[in-house]
């Protein structure tokens, strides 16, 4: 049984649809790359997985169909988003922006502080600083940390590359494989194609709210009008 399936979800923002209809399946432990150009609905397809954006059709969760999706709610559940532009608390240091992200447990496990900082050494050293004071990359980081709190059964991740140097990208990719390896299902928005291939088991791709192709991901690192349209061969 899959973890996530979407039935024929649709979207809009006021009179304009943006998801046409989508259908697909994300199995418990895999890594899913969700590839489209700008005004494709791949934001859209996570804020309503989410529940940010209102959306006909269904949103199954390990079998069941969840109705009147909040954030919090799907965070109940297991369902940690992470948006674009980090979300981060810039007036709150980098430890109380990780402890927020323990609220839907019971207090905040020194264990589960320690297994962040063992993936991201540099937010032990930052963790009185304020998060406004981070560069965009250690920013990304903390994200992942804070939702790495919440124990996630699903990780939810918009454009995590946006704005870093290729080596701290490579970094945060890095993380996101360790991460899927110690058994979170992720699903990641992300521009960079080559990279997002690479790093996923499996990938779908939107064009105008439509899904059009979804595969293992090194087919369609072959498949000649994703090499065209995505990866620039």
């Amino acid at each position: 049984m899959p973890l996530l399936e979407l039935r024929d979800v649709e979207a809009r923002y006021g009179e304009t649809r943006v998801l046409h209809g989508i259908t697909l399946s994300v199995e418990d432990g895999d890594f899913v790359a969700i590839l489209g150009a700008n005004g494709a609905g791949k934001t859209t397809t996570l804020r309503a997985i989410s529940g940010l954006v209102r959306s006909t059709g269904e949103v199954v969760l390990e079998g069941s169909r969840i109705f009147h999706r909040t954030p919090e709610s799907m965070a109940r559940r297991g369902v940690t988003y992470v948006p674009e532009g980090r979300g981060t608390f810039a007036t709150l240091s980098v430890l109380d922006n990780l402890r927020l992200g323990a609220w839907t447990k019971r207090g905040t496990s020194q264990r589960d502080l320690a297994r962040v900082f063992e993936f991201f050494p540099l937010l032990y050293e930052r963790r009185s600083q304020r998060a406004g004071r981070l560069s965009g990359g250690e920013q990304q980081m903390l994200a992942l940390g804070r939702a790495m709190m919440a124990k996630p059964r699903l990780l939810l991740l918009d454009e995590p590359s946006l704005g870093l140097a290729p080596l701290v990208v490579r970094e945060i990719f890095a993380t996101l494989r360790r991460m899927n390896e110690s058994g979170t299902t992720i699903v990641v928005v992300e521009q960079n194609a080559s990279l997002a291939l690479s790093s996923a088991s499996h990938a779908f791709v939107l064009e105008t709210g439509r899904l059009v192709l979804d595969g293992p991901s090194e087919e369609l690192r072959s498949n000649e009008s994703v090499r065209r349209s995505y990866l620039g061969y």
